[in-house]
């Protein structure tokens, strides 16, 4: 598996227009690629980012690199999902984060993975 730090380097920020406001940005990224592990087939997928900046803002077209780098990457869905949350929380640092995954069938079934923070558990 690739080093994960080498994907968030891509990552992009630009200063929030409005820090004083809360304010919702979304990102439907309707065309992801990862492999599945076991199999080696491809992973088709959305990916949904739905945030409350605090200071900045990532951009789009390092965020479209950022994701391309999963296409040849063998990563189960929970993992890719968290892994993704990890590296937004990283360079971004919003008030708030939801990064859904919706992967299309297979088989018969098709999974949606849903990471948020602050993590609504604790």
């Amino acid at each position: 598996m690739s080093d994960s730090t080498n994907f968030a380097d891509v990552l992009e920020v630009f200063d929030n227009p409005s820090p004083e406001r809360n304010f919702t940005i979304e990102h439907h990224c309707p065309e992801f690629t990862s492999v599945c592990p076991k199999t080696g087939q491809p992973d088709y997928g959305t990916v949904i980012f739905s945030y409350v900046p605090d200071q900045i803002c990532v951009e789009l077209k390092s965020l479209k690199m950022y994701l391309q780098r999963f296409r040849n990457e063998g990563i189960f869905y929970e993992q890719v999902t968290n892994r993704i949350m990890d590296d937004f929380l990283d360079k971004v640092k919003p008030r708030q984060a939801k990064i859904e995954t919706r992967w299309t069938p297979r088989g018969g079934l098709n999974s949606n993975i849903i990471v948020q923070f602050p993590d609504p558990v604790s």
